[in-house]
C-alpha cells in the first residue's frame, strides 16, 4: 500500500505525527489491497475554503474532504498482489487549522483530531457515509472501533495477577 502525504501547511505541526502508520492500519483494516494508494494532503484554511464551495457549494473551510477515484465497488479481490496495477482508492484533503479549532472545541489533542480527521476520511473512500442516521451510526460506530484499535495497539497486556 501507498500513502502519498502532501503537507502544504503545518508540516512543522504535522510530520511527526504517525500519519501513514495510521492510514496502512486503517486499509488493513478495511481488507484493502496491497497495491491501494491514497493521497493525504494538508491545505490552509483558505484552500480548503475554496475546494468546499466548489465540491460542496459550502462556504468556508470544512475539516476534511474525501474524493473517490477508483470504483469501491470494483472487484479488486482478483487484483490483489504486488505486480497488480495501482488501485487509486481516492485522497483525502485535511484543514489543520480547522483540526486545531476543533480539537480545542472538543477536548482532544491536536494528534487526535487529526487522527479522527484521517480516519473519517478514509472511512468515506472505503465507501461509508453519514447523510443517513443509520449510516451515520455505523460509521461513526466504525470510527471509534478503528481508533481505540489504534491507540491500543502497543499496550502491553495487563497481567491478571496483580
Amino acid at each position: 500500500m501507498e500513502i502519498l502525504i502532501t503537507y502544504g501547511h503545518r508540516e512543522e505541526d504535522l510530520a511527526s505525527l504517525p500519519i501513514r502508520d495510521l492510514a496502512l492500519f486503517v486499509l488493513e483494516r478495511e481488507g484493502k489491497p496491497i497495491n491501494t494508494e491514497v493521497s493525504i494532503s494538508f491545505v490552509d484554511d483558505t484552500a480548503m475554503a475554496e475546494l468546499n464551495e466548489r465540491f460542496r457549494g459550502m462556504e468556508g473551510p470544512t475539516d476534511v474532504l474525501s474524493f473517490e477515484c477508483d470504483n469501491i465497488d470494483d472487484d479488486i479481490t482478483a487484483a490483489d498482489g504486488p505486480s497488480c496495477p495501482v488501485y487509486e482508492l481516492g485522497d483525502i484533503i485535511i484543514a489543520p487549522d480547522v483540526a486545531a479549532r476543533q480539537s480545542t472545541e472538543f477536548g482532544n489533542s491536536f494528534e487526535q483530531e487529526v487522527s479522527l480527521l484521517i480516519v473519517h476520511g478514509l472511512l468515506h473512500l472505503c465507501g461509508y457515509d453519514h447523510i443517513v442516521d443509520e449510516e451515520a451510526e455505523v460509521m461513526e460506530a466504525r470510527e471509534r472501533e478503528l481508533l481505540t484499535a489504534w491507540t491500543e495497539r502497543d499496550l502491553p497486556a495487563v497481567s491478571e495477577n496483580r
